[in-house]
């Protein structure tokens, strides 16, 4: 005896792979003409930055940048074969994040006389380049998000040695008091800015393999479920690592967004405010020592609270900084003195630290809303991937990976517009620095791989 499918089936089957196919045609259509528009309005940056600074268009730097979108396409062309059904914003939008961060890092350099390998937008250049790579290598490589699944705890350990390789002597040094790079053959690299997506794995698999104990077990107090003493050791350690950082590596930033990290995942994952609370206590726990007994946390206080203070202006390593990011965003007005028009090299550390005050001065504040947009495009779309989630893990490391670039987001730009303490975390995407800009890379790759496996998975449909 025989069995076959039914012609209406067939039918159905085929007209459903078939829809697939036009669709994913389509995204891919409509990706391919934003990243056109996205890489038109970097080369439109960088001869506005050329005119106004120079008063005349050099073709040098725009030929590079060129290059740069061809990476960009050749992801693009990559995506088509690999992985077709994947979201077809994150790409355009965070390419051009990265080529508005280009042009005004290039802007600084001109009015500071950087030329040669001592410019920042160079590095910044070749850094693109090798962060379009690992993007590119990520997606290939990368079939399936479950692969990641595998490795959860090699993930955590990796992220433990990650994070500890500052301390190692000789392979890492302090820059600006804060010692969480390390330099091999004359270059510098933030391992932290890896381990946060190495984290971000390992707390997605822990949190699918213990979530009924995290969720179900505990005692009620007003209202809330609290979880057993027996259940808070993930978080104290998390928090323990996070003050490590704060203790020893002296940065303040990178120990807030990997405990932040958890507790959004960890609320994800159990849907209890309860551990919302706990998390909050321990922050507000952390920061009262931190600030009684770290000179440079208490500083950081300081400088926040009472910016225009004159004996914090002008103390070693006091408000100045921020002072004048403030005064170059209020310069700025509401439409900006136009690229090449301001003077953002007036702040120090205007093409890491401060470049969103570099551009709020020359983009004003609808530019700097512009660009809040685009974050928030950004990691709207990457909440909708993990929403769509099929299973867990999918869930919690597409929120994770999307939290992360929010977090950063609202830690760097909140301290410099003094919302909170300036914390020295870079602004994802725009900001001079290899290691951010390749971790972020990577991030948006991820979110592509995990937006057209999702897309990709049978849905069970109940008729």
């Amino acid at each position: 005896m025989s069995v076959s499918a039914s012609p209406d089936f067939v039918a159905t089957g085929s007209i459903g792979r078939l829809k697939r196919v036009r669709l994913s045609q389509r995204m891919r259509n409509v990706e391919l003409i934003l990243v056109l528009i996205a890489s038109a309005i970097n080369v439109a940056a960088l001869v506005l930055v050329q005119w106004g600074v120079l008063g005349k268009v050099d073709a040098g730097p725009l030929a590079v940048c060129g290059l740069l979108a061809v990476l960009v396409l050749a992801i693009h062309v990559a995506m088509r074969f690999v992985a077709p059904q994947a979201d077809a914003l994150i790409l355009p939008v965070a390419t051009v994040l990265n080529g508005l961060g280009i042009a005004e890092i290039y802007r600084i350099d001109l009015a500071l006389g950087n030329e040669g390998w001592d410019s920042l937008a160079n590095k910044q250049i070749a850094w693109t380049a090798l962060a379009l790579g690992a993007a590119l290598g990520t997606i290939v490589l990368i079939r399936h998000q479950r692969i990641l699944q595998r490795y959860t705890y090699v993930a955590g350990l990796f992220a433990v040695i990650l994070i500890a390789l500052p301390m190692v002597p000789g392979l890492g040094i302090s820059i600006n008091g804060a010692r969480v790079w390390i330099q091999i053959a004359g270059l510098t690299f933030q391992p932290g800015e890896i381990a946060k997506i190495a984290l971000a794995v390992f707390f997605a698999g822990y949190l699918v393999q213990r979530r009924e104990s995290l969720s179900m077990v505990g005692r009620t107090f007003l209202g809330m479920r609290f979880p057993r003493g027996r259940d808070l050791g993930p978080i104290l350690v998390v928090w323990a690592l996070s003050m490590a950082v704060i203790v020893f590596q002296r940065d303040l930033g990178t120990g807030l967004l990997f405990f932040g990290l958890f507790l959004v995942m960890l609320y994800v994952a159990t849907g209890r405010g309860s551990w919302v609370a706990l998390g909050l206590g321990l922050v507000g726990f952390g920061a009262v020592v931190a600030n009684q007994t770290l000179d440079y946390v208490h500083g950081r206080f300081a400088n926040w609270y009472d910016a225009f203070n004159d004996s914090n202006f002008s103390a070693d390593g006091g408000s100045y900084q921020l002072v004048q990011g403030l005064f170059g965003l209020a310069h700025g007005g509401v439409i900006g003195t136009g690229l090449g028009e301001g003077m953002p090299e007036v702040t120090p550390v205007s093409q890491s630290d401060y470049i969103i005050a570099s551009l709020g001065e020359e983009l004003g504040l609808a530019g700097i809303f512009a660009i809040l947009c685009l974050y928030l495009l950004l990691v709207g779309r990457g909440l909708r991937i993990g929403f769509a989630g099929h299973d867990d893990f999918s869930k919690l490391l597409a929120v994770g990976l999307s939290f992360t670039i929010a977090l950063q987001c609202f830690i760097v730009i909140g301290g410099v517009m003094r919302v909170i303490p300036l914390t020295g975390l870079t602004t994802p995407f725009l900001a001079a620095g290899g290691s951010s800009l390749v971790a972020n890379w990577i991030i948006a790759a991820l979110l592509l791989r995990l937006s057209d496996s999702i897309r990709s998975e049978p849905r069970l449909v109940v008729g």
